[in-house]
């Protein structure tokens, strides 16, 4: 892959991540309850979810899913209704104050991990727009698998370095979790979004 093809690779990778959605949320939230060091489980099941969705593409079934409407109904569905649930979840979860120690005690790596993973793997859209996204960026003189290996490694790392910086800057309001009040807010808050990105996937449609 030539430096400059890369490069435009690289700032478009940039600006994919940067846009909020579901994956900010979840890192946020992970950022203003357990703290950005703790966070790195959920950030790196997000990225198993997306080298995962571009391995689907890799091997063909990114095409199959862009042309069957039924097969990527269920997908894009499964996503939506875990989303719904995720939210909801934190929409009308009973609040209480608790000291850090017992707040970290709740927290569990494995969980975080396959429910982080979970969110992007269902993500039908972002499938649908890989197929689209990454053959303009491929060499059909080149080695396939490497441009594959370096497009899925630039997604990752670039998502891995913005993911932590929305989790750092969270983990700075971590003081709120000390609150009735504002845990309701955050929580509501963080509900109504993982909600919002559930209707935003809803809306994907078969090109």
């Amino acid at each position: 892959m030539e430096l400059n093809v890369w490069l435009t690779l690289l700032l478009a990778s940039i600006a994919i991540s940067v846009s909020p959605g579901a994956g900010a949320v979840v890192s946020m939230n992970h950022g203003i309850k357990y703290g950005l060091k703790k966070s790195y489980p959920a950030i790196f099941g997000l990225q198993a979810g997306l080298l995962i969705q571009t391995f689907i593409v890799v091997i063909g079934l990114g095409a199959l899913i862009a042309k069957s409407v039924m097969l990527f109904n269920i997908i894009k569905w499964i996503g939506v209704a875990y989303l719904v649930y995720l939210g909801l979840s934190k929409f009308f979860e009973k609040v209480e104050v608790i000291d850090e120690e017992n707040q970290l005690n709740t927290y569990s790596a494995k969980k975080s991990f396959i429910s982080a993973t979970l969110i992007n793997l269902t993500n039908a859209k972002a499938t649908v727009f890989l197929v689209a996204f990454i053959p303009q960026f491929l060499n059909p003189n080149e080695s396939l698998f490497f441009q594959f290996t370096i497009i899925g490694l630039t997604l990752c790392i670039v998502d891995i370095f913005v993911m932590t910086g929305y989790s750092g800057l969270a983990s700075k309001l971590k003081f709120l979790i000390k609150d009735v009040k504002a845990m309701k807010i955050q929580n509501r808050i963080t509900g109504s979004f993982l909600i919002l990105a559930a209707i935003f996937m809803s809306t994907a449609k078969k090109s």
